[in-house]
């Protein structure tokens, strides 16, 4: 059966079926092109208004939402928590009623709040997409994830898939174990018991504090930072006593499997979480994340754009 889009926005993938994350993959695997062409743009979203509302900062995330936007021909507005009225002491709730006033017909809102932006796709006509909420998720990173993984492994189901590091705080690893699980990947996380959420073995994953366990067999292993802004108290004794345990580098993968992909959604602390000499050798694929990011938020432009219209005619 062929799946459509139906959905207003995209706040998570929790909520997505299979169907849906491989419809959003499958569109971006055709919009990659449009990124070789000697004229890099494509009518698909003329006279439409995109607003990036990011009240949290970015680099990677908002510049490949700016670049997608533009790829597609939107008009485009930028907000960032610093230079907006909330600063000022207005709510959320008011500054989005303000934009959309301003009828824009979609909008990428990064907050550190978790549930966000689910809260404004709620109350909004505006198609409502989460660039990173809190701890709670980062649909569009998870997505070119797994894009990453099934372009360089032709697939997702059956595949070991290990996370290692600050669980607890990772929206990256939250909708990674959604869509990932749900594509039938094995999922295993690990890092210190104190980065390590309660019940987190109800996402369908394997839970360790090993990482030669973790690791063992693996056919990718993403890293994640250390995220002490998020944390009000320390998690473990020292930087230098977590990179011991947790850190990949070259001795660590001394036995890993042949073509083993090391993924790391950024920023990057090196010598902490990885490595130099890993994070730029042959097993990195890093860099394709980022360029996979750019198809990928495209294609959620574009599925969005889509609804949007059927909305407008009826």
């Amino acid at each position: 059966m062929t799946v459509q889009w139906t959905r207003k926005d995209l706040v998570g993938l929790q909520d997505l079926s299979a169907g849906e994350i491989e419809l959003v993959l499958d569109t971006a695997k055709s919009l990659q092109e449009i990124s070789l062409r000697p004229i890099k743009k494509v009518p698909t979203l003329r006279g439409r208004t995109v607003a990036n509302l990011f009240f949290e900062p970015s680099t990677r995330t908002r510049i490949s939402f700016e670049l997608a936007e533009k790829r597609l021909s939107a008009d485009t507005i930028h907000v960032a928590g610093s230079t907006s009225s909330t600063v000022k002491g207005e709510t959320l709730i008011d500054t989005i009623r303000n934009i959309e006033s301003l009828k824009v017909d979609m909008m990428v809102v990064r907050h550190s709040a978790s549930g966000a932006p689910h809260r404004l796709a709620r109350m909004s006509d505006v198609s409502v997409i989460n660039a990173g909420d809190g701890i709670n998720e980062h649909p569009t990173q998870a997505l070119l994830d797994m894009f990453t993984i099934r372009e360089k492994k032709g697939k997702l189901a059956g595949l070991k898939i290990a996370f290692v590091g600050d669980i607890l705080h990772s929206r990256v690893a939250r909708s990674n174990m959604w869509g990932l699980t749900r594509l039938g990947a094995k999922v295993i996380v690990c890092g210190p018991k104190t980065l390590l959420p309660p019940k987190v073995e109800a996402f369908g994953v394997e839970v360790t504090t090993d990482l030669k366990e973790a690791i063992q067999d693996a056919d990718v292993i993403n890293l994640l930072r250390i995220q002490s802004e998020r944390q009000a108290q320390s998690y473990f004794p020292s930087i230098r006593e977590y990179a011991n345990s947790y850190q990949i580098n070259s001795e660590v993968l001394k036995h890993a499997k042949p073509g083993l992909l090391i993924m790391h959604p950024g920023p990057v602390n090196r010598g902490i979480e990885l490595s130099s000499d890993v994070m730029d050798g042959p097993y990195s694929v890093i860099l394709d994340q980022v360029t996979n990011g750019l198809a990928v938020r495209m294609a959620v432009l574009y599925l969005l754009s889509g609804v949007r219209a059927k909305v407008e005619k009826e």
